[in-house]
C-alpha cells in the first residue's frame, strides 16, 4: 500500500456518499489511521454510522485498459481515537510518520482521529483476477513478511 491517498465510501442520512482522504496504516495492518475534520460530512457519518470501505488503486497511467489495474477494496469499522486516550500519541505517530505535513493539524480542534479496525480486504489484481482476505490473513501476511 505505497499510496496515501483513498477513496473512502461511508452511509449517510441520504446514501451513500464517497470522499478522497488521506490515510496510514498501522504497522501490523490491523487499521487504517485517517485524520478528519470534523466539518467533513465524512466524518458525520462515521460519528453515525462507523461501518465503512476505502479503495486503493494503482495510478492509471492513462494508457491500456485501466481494468488491468490493481486495486483493494478495504472493509472495517472506524473508531474514533480519543486525545485523551492512552494510545492517542503512537496511533498519531504512526499517521505523521506517513504524511509528515499533516503535524501542524494536531492543533486544530475540530479535526478527529480515527482507527479503521479491517474487517476484510478485496484485491483485485487485474482483470478477472480477484480474492478477499480476511484481516486475521492480513495479519498473518505481515508478520511473514516481517521474518
Amino acid at each position: 500500500m505505497g499510496n496515501r491517498w483513498a477513496a473512502l465510501a461511508t452511509l449517510g442520512e441520504g446514501g451513500p456518499t464517497a470522499s478522497m482522504v488521506a490515510y496510514a496504516p498501522q504497522p501490523d495492518l490491523s487499521a487504517l489511521v485517517l485524520f478528519l475534520s470534523g466539518l467533513s460530512a465524512h466524518t458525520g457519518n462515521l460519528l453515525t454510522a462507523p461501518r465503512v470501505a476505502l479503495v486503493v488503486s494503482e495510478t492509471d497511467p492513462g494508457t491500456g485498459d485501466p481494468q488491468t489495474l490493481a486495486r483493494v477494496s478495504i472493509s472495517g469499522t472506524a473508531q474514533i481515537v480519543e486525545r485523551t486516550s492512552p494510545d492517542f500519541d503512537a496511533v498519531w505517530q504512526t499517521y505523521v510518520d506517513r504524511l509528515p505535513d499533516a503535524a501542524p493539524r494536531i492543533v486544530l480542534g475540530d479535526f478527529w482521529l480515527f482507527r479503521v479496525v479491517i474487517s476484510e480486504a478485496r484485491y483485485v489484481g487485474g482483470f478477472a483476477q480477484a480474492g478477499t482476505i480476511s484481516a486475521k490473513r492480513l495479519a498473518a501476511a505481515v508478520l511473514d513478511r516481517d521474518l
